[in-house]
C-alpha cells in the first residue's frame, strides 16, 4: 500500500488482543500501527524488559476509499472501528508520523543494570546524576543519591529517569 495513500482510522480490539487483532489484519494485507512501550517489570521474581502496548486495547489502521472494510468486523481481535454515530472517524496523519518518530527514537533502550549511573529528569531532583540500585514495584526504581554529603536511596518514577552518557 502507499503510505501517502488513504486515512488512518482507531480500531478498538478485544481485550488482551490488540497484537492478536495486529496481526490477524497484516495477514489480510492491511497497514497497520499498533505503538508499543518497552518497560521494566518484575515478571515471577526476575526484572525483565518487556514490551507493551503504548494505548491497550487500540491501533491505527490505514484504509483507503476503495478498500473492503467488511472483513474488519469478522477479524480475529478486532472489536469495532472507532468512530461517532455511523461513521469511523479518521485520524490526524500528524498523529501517526509523531507515534512513529517517537518509537524510533525509543528502539534500543537497554535495560538498567544494578549500579549503573542515571539521570534524574523529572521531579525534585532533576538533573542530578544516581545510581540504579533496584525495581520498586513496576514502576518505580530506587536509587544512590549522592545528597548533602550523603548517600541517600530515593524512589523515584521508571519513566523520571535516563540513562546517563
Amino acid at each position: 500500500m502507499d503510505r501517502e495513500a488513504g486515512c488512518w482510522y482507531l480500531i478498538q480490539c478485544k481485550v488482551r488482543q490488540d497484537e492478536r487483532a495486529e496481526e490477524n489484519l497484516v495477514r489480510q494485507g492491511y497497514e497497520c500501527l499498533r505503538p508499543t512501550l518497552a518497560c521494566e517489570r518484575v515478571v515471577r521474581g526476575k526484572r525483565q524488559r518487556v514490551v507493551e502496548s503504548l494505548f491497550p486495547g487500540y491501533l491505527f489502521i490505514r484504509l483507503d476509499a476503495g478498500d473492503n472494510w467488511g472483513p474488519l468486523r469478522s477479524t480475529r481481535g478486532v472489536l469495532r472501528l472507532v468512530g461517532f454515530g455511523e461513521g469511523a472517524l479518521p485520524i490526524d496523519p500528524g498523529i501517526i508520523l509523531q507515534l512513529r518518530q517517537r518509537a524510533e527514537q525509543a528502539e534500543g533502550s537497554p535495560v538498567l543494570v544494578v549500579g549503573e549511573t542515571v539521570r534524574i529528569i523529572s521531579g525534585p531532583f532533576a538533573e542530578l546524576e544516581a545510581i540504579f540500585c533496584a525495581m520498586d514495584g513496576d514502576d518505580r526504581v530506587v536509587l544512590l543519591l549522592n545528597f548533602l554529603q550523603r548517600k541517600q536511596r530515593v524512589r523515584v518514577p521508571l519513566r523520571g529517569i535516563a540513562k546517563s552518557n
